[in-house]
């Protein structure tokens, strides 16, 4: 691999404008300035963008699956260095890995494989995701409902949890009505990110949540209670809280552009983030497949179960990208910032991801004017 020193001739998004006549340097895989290409000095090493646009790697806080690899299927270094692949090609280059509510031996497996597969160096993975097993049967949608239950024991959790190693991102998806708030404190204490999802509660008992430690949503609107006119729900809450952050799955099928528009209007700016929830379809095309057992099936970039149920998403971040510009409206700056300064910032890894600026991981992506991939880095490694 060589290491590129200077990327020049294209258009550049720090994260907060686009700048042009510009060229990026990197070294030793962090970006080291963003200078004028006049003073750029004739014994650099270049990589020329051929006008394309150059934006932060995009970041993806809900992945179980791609290229025909699922982690609850295959909790293993290789699966996930197959799911990586899978999603780099679409700019994602930081993500973490899903794991959908499952049996307490696969939810040791899966936390192993993530911290093995770090070790190995598969590039861009954060952490791991719990997506359960503290949910709501009422919005289980196609979480297994016999692996749904409610915490025994907080040690339990702890004990998982033990040889991960500290710098990795822990975010567990659970319905806070079926836990404690306290529960949910000594959580975030210990270091984890909780998100809401997968719930049934009303807004009095989100508002408890939330003063406890509740930091996100997962896949607003899908799979909780909505908003209506004497009960806001959860939906309610999520729009109607200033700091937490909510996940917005644009696909066309999980929620509609103009429910999305109204939402993003709602929300206080800097909160909503592009999240795929996608399953091993991504980038193995259409067909039938399995899910735990359970036949789903990819047709037209939706997945869902035999009777119709939504099972996660065929969705990949570009395509998201895309998809918020043309369907839901917004300018492209701002989708770019739902893809990856906002997640980074729900992360509390905004100094380090999200932006391109000095000091920052040189984590790139290369668009072309259709917002198409073309290429990426990884900590400067093409």
């Amino acid at each position: 691999m060589v290491t590129i020193k200077a990327l020049i001739n294209g258009q550049i998004f720090t994260g907060h404008k686009i700048v042009s006549d510009h060229a990026l340097l990197i070294e030793n895989g962090l970006i080291v300035d963003l200078v004028p290409h006049a003073s750029l000095s004739s014994a650099v090493n270049t990589y020329d963008l051929n006008d394309g646009l150059l934006v932060p790697g995009f970041i993806d806080v809900h992945v179980n699956g791609g290229a025909g690899e699922l982690l609850n299927h295959q909790p293993s270094a290789s699966s996930l260095a197959t799911i990586a692949q899978a999603h780099r090609q679409y700019g994602t280059t930081s993500f973490i890995p899903t794991l959908i509510t499952d049996t307490w031996v696969q939810m040791v497996n899966a936390v192993a494989a993530v911290a093995a597969a770090v070790e190995l160096g598969v590039p861009g993975i954060l952490g791991i995701h719990l997506e359960g097993p503290y949910l709501n049967e009422e919005r289980k949608g196609v979480h297994p409902p016999t692996s749904i239950r409610v915490p025994t024991s907080y040690e339990d959790l702890s004990h998982l949890f033990d040889a991960f190693p500290a710098k990795l991102i822990k975010l567990m998806t659970l319905a806070p009505e079926q836990v404690s708030p306290e529960f949910i404190q000594r959580l975030t204490a210990d270091g984890m990110i909780i998100s809401a999802g997968h719930t049934a509660a009303n807004y009095e008992q989100m508002q408890i949540a939330l003063e406890h430690g509740v930091r996100g949503f997962t896949h607003l609107f899908n799979a909780m209670t909505p908003m209506t006119s004497r009960e806001p729900g959860v939906v309610g809450a999520a729009l109607d809280h200033a700091d937490s952050w909510c996940g917005l799955i644009v696909d066309g099928y999980h929620v509609h552009p103009a429910t999305l528009r109204q939402a993003i209007k709602a929300k206080s700016q800097g909160k909503m983030m592009l999240v795929t929830d996608a399953m091993h379809t991504v980038g193995a095309g259409a067909g039938q497949f399995d899910l735990m057992g359970r036949p789903i099936v990819s047709e037209n970039g939706k997945v869902t179960t035999l009777d119709g149920t939504l099972a996660g998403s065929d969705l990949n971040m570009a395509s998201a990208v895309r998809n918020t510009v043309n369907k839901v409206g917004l300018e492209l700056e701002e989708a770019l910032r739902m893809a990856s300064l906002y997640p980074a910032q729900f992360l509390r890894l905004d100094q380090q991801l999200g932006r391109i600026a000095s000091g920052f991981q040189a984590d790139l992506v290369l668009l072309d004017e259709y917002l198409i991939v073309q290429q990426t880095w990884i900590k400067g490694e093409i």
